[in-house]
């Protein structure tokens, strides 16, 4: 996992080893300015002349600037490879999303994905920012403290023996009592992500059956459980500060009650005033180093969760990969299942698709119909290989899917989907997705023919009218017109038009079917539907129930032996006295 998070530093190692650079530098000027202090006390108590004060307050001072033009230089480089060690990091998660398969996808929720790819690398951009810096100063300069109070302070140095056992241990099993409960935040801020998302996406479902009380509870009830979590843990953390407190105010009466005696006693001969000001200088630096380690130890351990959600998509492995010599021409649009099952995961009990033999030469328009979960959606799913077949085989074009590179395979298939998603931008924007290259011309035929060229051309700005996140303003008649124009654009070779026409009403049904005809007469059109009238034309009707093909033919031909098939057309075609209505 370290391995792999620390990939993500790439072209930012520079900066991160001028960090450390800088920070040692500083240390060790920081480390020797109470040295020189002390120093220059004891000169003014052997009575100095001025000008031995001016140089040791000249080089205090060049001290200083020094030490604080290496801690801002550092500070510079730190956020820099930080802030680009976190770009990375969600680079590379985002990149590894967009390679997984459907199946990869169901692993994870669209809420866990957006904590992991914001929350979490924000905690594990800080971690890192603290590693190549703080990490690296805090245990530099509690040695070099220790060390110079050592030669300075002698037997004042003992405070050490009993502060850092005291302060340390007592940092370490408080931040061992809180890391349990910061685990359990950042796990239950999936489920409040998950909560704003759903509230959002559904929000006129939400108001259309006036339950915001009853959402605003629920979110309540996600926030409350993270705040009661985070209460205890910072309860816990808050002993810190009095632990601290009280070993400063030890270091400060022990110096100053043993320095003042041995001052006293030995006339200065053992210590002196300037060793004595060191020493709880020192000391100060020594405790605010082990908070400094302590804190580092509390942001890790944080940090290691979210580092651990991060590295699990980095280490998803794609089900779905190109072969080793991919074929990328699609020959034609020509479909055929051989013998084909498939279920959606290894421990389902029951498959979603059963011994599906279907063949469809290129340029046919098949309708498939079929009641709720008989597996129409899963059968199209097969063709663009979003899903692999379980056994049997799915081939295009004379060869299965799984030889064909995915990218080529994908690009030869158009998939219009019932709840069709339009992107922030504009309609123009929208459509070129299907034909980055497409002309004005080519985008205005496209959408006459899927009939949204007059709704389009009313709105103010037309094809430059800004389509908000979701489409939320346009109708879904709109955009399954919107879609099935930007589908057009790319000409492919197969055509899937999932339940995509049941916003439009029958006539603008037809119309649209009219303009395949006319547009597209070699791409194999496949339409799920649940109107018959959608697919009575077609050169072949399926219909499925239960994950199988029960039966196939023209409009004719089921209507005389397909009982199924006849029930749903005389339910949507004749009245209940028996006039035919369709």
């Amino acid at each position: 996992m370290i391995r792999r998070l620390a990939g993500c530093v790439r072209e930012f190692k520079r900066p991160a080893i001028l960090t450390f650079i800088f920070i040692v530098l500083e240390a060790v000027i920081e480390c020797f300015i109470p040295f020189i202090t002390a120093n220059l006390l004891n000169a003014l108590q052997d009575g100095a002349e001025l000008s031995l004060v001016f140089r040791f307050g000249g080089l205090l001072i060049v001290m200083a600037v020094l030490s604080l033009c290496c801690g801002g230089i550092a500070g510079y480089t730190s956020a820099k490879a930080s802030a680009g060690f976190a770009r990375n990091l969600r680079h590379d998660v985002f990149s590894r999303v967009q390679t997984f398969s459907f199946d990869n996808i169901d692993k994870f929720s669209s809420a866990s994905l957006v904590t992991r790819m914001t929350t979490d690398t924000a905690n594990v951009q800080i971690s890192f920012m603290m590693l190549i810096r703080i990490a690296i100063r805090a245990p530099l300069m509690l040695i070099f403290s220790v060390v110079m109070a050592l030669i300075m302070g002698g037997k004042l140095a003992l405070t050490f023996v009993v502060i850092i056992p005291v302060l340390g241990g007592g940092f370490f099993l408080v931040a061992r009592a809180a890391m349990p409960a910061f685990r359990r935040v950042f796990r239950k801020y999936d489920r409040l992500n998950e909560s704003i998302e759903e509230n959002v996406r559904g929000m006129r479902v939400v108001k259309g059956f006036a339950r915001e009380e009853y959402e605003k509870e629920k979110f309540g009830r996600a926030a409350g459980d993270i705040r009661r979590d985070f209460t205890h843990a910072e309860r816990i953390v808050a002993i810190n500060s009095p632990l601290m407190q009280s070993c400063i105010y030890f270091n400060l009466v022990f110096v100053l009650l043993l320095g003042s005696y041995l001052v006293i006693r030995y006339g200065g001969t053992v210590i002196n005033v300037g060793e004595i000001s060191g020493m709880i200088t020192y000391g100060f630096q020594v405790m605010m180093q082990l908070m400094m380690l302590v804190m580092i130890f509390v942001t890790l351990t944080i940090s290691a969760e979210s580092a651990r959600r991060i590295d699990e998509v980095l280490r998803e492995v794609p089900t779905l990969r190109n072969p080793e010599r991919p074929v990328t021409e699609i020959p034609d649009g020509s479909v055929d299942f051989d013998a084909v099952s498939f279920k959606y995961s290894a421990a389902a009990h029951k498959d979603a698709l059963s011994d599906v033999d279907l063949h469809i030469k290129s340029g046919m328009t098949v309708g498939i119909l079929g009641g709720t979960g008989s597996g129409k959606s899963t059968l199209v799913q097969l063709i663009p290989r979003l899903y692999d077949v379980t056994s049997g085989a799915v081939r295009v074009g004379g060869r299965d899917v799984r030889e064909y590179d995915t990218e080529a395979l994908r690009d030869a298939v158009a998939m219009v989907l019932q709840k069709n998603l339009l992107f922030s931008g504009t309609i123009r924007e929208n459509l070129l997705w299907g034909n980055p290259d497409a002309t004005d011309d080519e985008i205005a035929e496209a959408c006459r023919l899927s009939q949204a060229d007059e709704f389009i051309r009313s709105f103010p700005n037309g094809y430059d009218t800004m389509i908000e996140q979701g489409g939320t303003n346009v109708s879904g008649g709109q955009k399954q017109r919107l879609c099935i124009a930007r589908a057009l654009l790319k000409r492919p070779k197969i055509l899937i038009l999932d339940d995509s026409t049941s916003a439009v009403d029958t006539r603008t049904d037809a119309l649209i079917r009219q303009g395949f005809r006319t547009y597209i007469p070699d791409t194999t059109k496949l339409i799920i539907a649940q109107r018959v009238a959608s697919v009575m034309d077609a050169d072949l009707i399926c219909v499925m129930d239960n994950g199988r093909i029960v039966a196939s033919g023209t409009h004719d031909e089921l209507l005389a032996g397909c009982t199924i098939y006849r029930e749903i057309y005389e339910q949507q075609n004749f009245a209940s006295d028996g006039k035919e209505v369709g």
